[in-house]
Order: C-alpha cells, then sequence, then structure tokens
C-alpha cells in the first residue's frame, strides 16, 4: 500500500526544486503558481495548502537549496584565526551568489521580503535571525579571546562584516572578489580592535 506521507513529501520536493529551476530558466516574474503546479505535476491547490503565496513557497525553496529545510545551521568555524575564519565564511558567501541558481532566487526573495511583512517576519524568524546569533557567536568568542574589544556591540559588528557583501551584491555596485572581502574584513577588524590602556596622566 502506498505510504500518503512519502508521497506528500515527494510532491513537496518537486515542487520546490521545480520553482528553483523556474525561476533559474525564466526570472522569478515570469513564473506563475499554475506554471509551477503543471511542471510539478500537482494540483494548484496543492502548493496553496502548503504555501499561501508565490514568495513563500520560495523561502522555502531557497531554504532547500541552501540546505537548511529544518533550520539547523552550523556554527561559523573557528580556527583561533578571526580573520582567516571571516575571508572563508565571506568568499564563500561571494561564490553562492555567483551561482545562477542561487543568485536569481535570492534577488527574488529579496525582492519579495520587501512587499511581504509576513513573509519578512517569517524570513526573520528561520533564517535571518539565527544565522545573526550563529555570527553573533563567533564574534563573542573573538571577544573572549581578546581579539576583538569587550565593549564592541556585537549586532553593529554583524552589519559592518556582512551586510557589504550583500549591499555590493544586491545594488551591483562593484565587483566581489578576494581583494575586496580581504579589505573588508581587515578594515573592520582594525576598528574593532581592543583598545590600549590609556597612559596614565603625568
Amino acid at each position: 500500500m502506498p505510504n500518503p506521507s512519502r508521497r506528500s513529501e515527494t510532491s513537496r520536493q518537486a515542487i520546490l526544486n521545480t520553482a528553483l529551476d523556474l525561476v533559474a530558466d525564466i526570472g522569478y516574474p515570469k513564473v506563475a503558481i499554475e506554471m509551477i503546479a503543471s511542471t510539478a505535476g500537482v494540483g494548484k491547490q496543492t502548493i496553496y495548502r502548503w504555501w499561501p503565496s508565490k514568495g513563500a513557497l520560495l523561502f522555502d525553496a531557497f531554504l532547500t537549496l541552501a540546505g537548511t529545510p529544518d533550520g539547523e545551521l552550523a556554527a561559523l568555524p573557528d580556527t583561533g584565526d578571526l580573520a582567516a575564519d571571516l575571508k572563508l565564511v565571506l568568499n564563500a558567501t561571494v561564490e553562492d551568489l555567483d551561482n545562477p541558481r542561487y543568485r536569481q532566487t535570492m534577488r527574488a526573495l529579496h525582492t519579495e521580503i520587501v512587499h511581504d511583512p509576513a513573509l519578512a517576519a517569517d524570513y526573520h524568524k528561520r533564517l535571518d535571525g539565527p544565522m545573526r546569533e550563529v555570527k553573533k557567536d563567533r564574534l563573542r568568542a573573538a571577544q573572549q579571546a581578546g581579539q576583538i574589544s569587550k565593549d564592541a556591540d556585537l549586532d553593529v559588528a554583524v552589519d559592518l562584516i556582512f551586510g557589504p557583501i550583500l549591499n555590493r551584491w544586491l545594488q551591483q555596485t562593484g565587483p566581489l572578489t578576494p581583494e575586496y572581502v580581504d579589505t573588508l574584513v581587515d578594515t573592520v577588524l582594525c576598528g574593532l580592535q581592543p583598545r590600549e590602556a590609556a597612559a596614565p596622566a603625568v
């Protein structure tokens, strides 16, 4: 006897993969729910039973693409060399952003987030918020090791380190090269270094 839950999961994965393929092939604006349903071999109501909107479907497809469908995020590397670890992570991020399948999905997702408050809240709850905590954990370890100032605001530090990559990519204001990543990390960490104790007054 066929297993209904297995059949449902197979259909769900087919829908997610189809959405990713169509977005990469023809662009997000041209992709309709009806097109995804037809290509995946399911009914339109099947999609709406699982996702309230095309943006919500795209977000789940993105999580599948990123390898975090269950929200499990790996810790950032910690070799003891903060600069090297951050450069490794940022260069891997740039490589992902250069992937056509990833690039189209990310751009579409960010567009939908701007216009859909419910999707924005879900994105923050399931991905952006947890990912920020993972990044702060790595910086907190660097604080404890004396590599960055103990009074540094870690939320601001995360914005300074990771924000420029996304902004440059979204706005296409310049190339994302390993040299840019090196300069970015070195510049930000220079500003986050522990301050030397003030010399005693004479």
